[in-house]
């Protein structure tokens, strides 16, 4: 399998999950303003939505969507318990963090990396994001990750989001089970592997 990823990004997600599950994934690093491969070459002629992350399956075929990828991934290894078994509503509950993840606090992220975006934008986003973090913290009261005491895919996802907060200066500190949750995912050795393969820490 090959990952298409740009350091940082949501492809930081399954890049953690295929870490955490131990798959053999070949990386293929993006560069997400010129949308061209560091190898040389379109990136639009692999992927042509033009955004990572994309996983192209050893059949050839494309697999794209940060929140499909990641399941996709856990169920190749389905003894890590990375996502509950399809079908169950633990499985449902998984997709309902991912959804929540993607829908409410990745979007909500992204508005602060447009260049465009004016003081009042800022407030408006800003104001939304506040009140789905106060619940996630909420969520996170006496838990050590989203759905209980065992790492899953959607803890890869939100911990990736999270990690955007100081690049647009948004301040987490008022939320100490989302801090200390941070940490304690950042402190995960295959976490910490990521992170040093896409050249995020030493």
């Amino acid at each position: 399998m090959k990952l298409y990823y740009s350091p940082g990004a949501c492809s930081l997600s399954p890049h953690i999950v295929a870490k955490e599950a131990g798959l053999n994934v070949e990386l293929k690093k993006v560069d997400l303003k010129t949308k061209t491969l560091a190898e040389g070459g379109a990136f639009a002629a692999v992927a042509g939505k033009g955004y990572v992350p994309a996983l192209q399956l050893d059949d050839g075929s494309l697999l794209t969507e940060g929140p499909v990828i990641v399941q996709y991934m856990a169920d190749q290894k389905p003894d890590t318990g990375l996502a509950p078994k399809t079908g169950t509503m633990e499985r449902y509950r998984l997709q309902e963090w991912l959804n929540f993840i993607t829908s409410e606090l990745h979007k909500s992220f992204g508005w602060f990396f447009n260049p465009a975006m004016t003081a009042d934008g800022r407030k408006a986003v800003s104001d939304r994001l506040e009140l789905r973090l106060a619940w996630l913290a909420k969520q996170l009261e006496g838990k050590q990750y989203l759905m209980g005491d065992k790492f899953c895919v959607a803890d890869a996802y939100l911990f990736t989001v999270l990690n955007w907060a100081p690049m647009v200066k948004f301040d987490l500190g008022r939320w100490p089970a989302i801090t200390e949750y941070h940490k304690r995912v950042g402190a995960r050795p295959k976490v910490q592997e990521a992170l040093k393969a896409e050249g995020l820490v030493k």
